[in-house]
């Protein structure tokens, strides 16, 4: 990682625990971006159909049923308007945002590239849409954005005689121009909706939904701006004069000062050198792709637990194929495998008690098995200095991957962990007490891992904690990278409290319990 890679992950880690404290975990926008993104969008698609019925398609009808909805119909037709208008610029800042803080995480690489490729043309089909909005309006600003787009689209030499004529004099442009606008608007969003359902196919169980307070929340926000600063139009659109004093929209017009100052092939050379970059990111600079997880259908029972967990649907349950005595076995799908050992963390044979034959789940990872995960269990207790004892169990990805107050064992996600381990640590007394640290809680780098952790602790999801473990011994700490330091706060807190405390009082304990 680079240092100002580094140093920009570092402020987003701090953003986020700012709105953490903020907001909550739950409430947090940061976590919730993409879900964010589809509420924009239903915003814009039924705030548009609103200012359609109305909307006039004709040179000067365009305008003045704008300036009606606007100015004569505040009360609704203006309040549709401006929550068109925010929410698309809001879609745009949220979309940027989401695509810079996976980029920060690393989360496009390997069978993530899928989602990260689908998701550049949705950057240029919400500016397609938007900019394409702003010509309906006919005023000034769409005036100059139609002469510049048309203008930029000519050097292609595409069409059979230059467009941007048809905006020299009033009487080069007619009524056709509207409805072919029209058209360009209702369909470019219907095409966006379907890139954005292709974008998630290799994601299970999305988030298109925020949270309940997050979503009532950011409608309140844009009825609000929308009631304080209504969205106006400039003067109507006059081809007879040059536009000069514009209001840009910088979220959507950001490159149309470049169209103005550099020449057209300049900027179309910038616009696919962009696009094959951010294309091109998953694989810069080339790395060597963790092994797929795999499936040893000798102890594979077709219970499907690991088909739930997976975060990327990259586990299908198909019938079987050798002959046992059960109905379904686990196939994975390597193109869409990530290596987080979620999979081995759900298997009910995934249990370190095992000695009298090999310890071989039904599935795992090849490269961090879970025969490996036992004996590096064992390793790490053995080092264990001090009383009480503690071992740490840490995700790669948090603030315990380095080591932190203790013994550490890493595994490529917290839920990689199946729930015997824990028992196993404490019934043979290979420590006084356990940590699991994972990512900062609501921000998984695996998507579920916190999510299923939690759930089989609690005895809500197999495979569960058995109730005999003594959950006074057993701490869970979500801390990103930057929060070493409250990790190893909670740690210290923790073995005072194991010191404190008998060993046979079972009561839960969290972090700051």
């Amino acid at each position: 990682m680079t240092a100002p890679i580094r140093i920009a992950r570092s402020g987003l880690e701090r953003a986020e625990a700012l709105l953490d404290r903020i907001f909550g975990a739950r409430w947090n926008p940061l976590y919730q971006l993409g879900a964010l993104g589809f509420l924009f969008y239903w915003v814009i698609a039924v705030s548009g159909i609103y200012v359609y019925v109305l909307f006039g398609t004709g040179t000067t009808e365009a305008y003045r049923s704008v300036e009606y909805l606007t100015i004569d119909q505040w009360w609704l037709g203006g309040v549709m308007r401006s929550l068109h208008r925010y929410a698309s610029d809001a879609m745009v800042l949220v979309l940027a945002v989401h695509a810079a803080r996976e980029f920060l995480l690393g989360r496009l690489r390997g069978p993530r590239w899928f989602s990260w490729v689908t998701g550049t043309p949705i950057l240029w089909l919400v500016f397609i849409s938007g900019i394409s909005g702003y010509w309906l309006v006919w005023d000034r600003l769409a005036q100059y954005i139609a002469i510049r787009s048309t203008e930029w689209f000519d050097w292609l030499g595409i069409f059979g005689e230059p467009i941007a004529r048809n905006f020299l004099t009033p009487a080069a442009l007619d009524d056709r121009f509207f409805t072919l606008l029209m058209f360009i608007h209702i369909v470019v969003p219907l095409l966006l909706l379907l890139v954005l359902w292709l974008h998630l196919q290799r994601i299970s169980r999305p988030r298109i939904t925020p949270n309940r307070g997050l979503l009532v929340g950011t409608l309140a926000m844009l009825l609000v701006l929308s009631l304080v600063k209504p969205a106006v139009s400039h003067a109507p659109a006059d081809l007879a004069q040059v536009p000069s004093v514009l209001r840009l929209d910088w979220f959507y017009l950001v490159f149309y000062p470049l169209i103005d100052h550099w020449s057209a092939g300049a900027v179309w050379g910038f616009a696919a050198a962009l696009t094959v970059i951010l294309v091109a990111l998953p694989w810069l600079p080339p790395r060597r792709a963790a092994p797929a997880a795999v499936v040893h259908l000798d102890n594979c029972n077709g219970c499907g637990r690991c088909a739930a967990d997976c975060p990327y649907a990259a586990i299908l349950m198909r019938p079987r194929s050798d002959g046992l005595p059960f109905r379904d076995q686990a196939h994975v799908d390597p193109a869409r495998c990530v290596a987080c050992g979620i999979c081995a963390g759900a298997c009910p044979t995934a249990t370190p008690f095992r000695r009298k034959s090999e310890l071989r789940p039904g599935i795992e990872l090849p490269d961090r098995s879970v025969a490996d995960l036992r004996e590096r269990v064992h390793a790490a207790a053995a080092t264990v200095t001090g009383s009480p004892r503690v071992l740490v169990i840490a995700c790669d990805h948090c603030a315990g991957a380095g080591g932190a107050g203790g013994a550490t064992v890493a595994v490529p996600c917290i839920a990689a962990v199946p729930p015997p381990f824990i028992d196993y640590v404490l019934s043979r007394d290979l420590a006084d007490g356990i940590v699991l640290a994972g990512c900062r809680a609501g921000n998984c780098y695996h998507r579920g891992g916190i999510d299923w952790t939690e759930a089989r602790i609690a005895g809500t999801r197999d495979p569960y904690l058995r109730r005999r473990v003594p959950r006074e011994r057993l701490l869970t700490v979500w801390a990103a990278q930057s929060e070493g330091a409250r990790l190893a706060t909670a740690i210290a807190s923790f073995r005072d409290r194991i010191q404190a405390r008998p060993r046979c009082r079972a009561e839960p304990i969290g972090e700051h319990g």
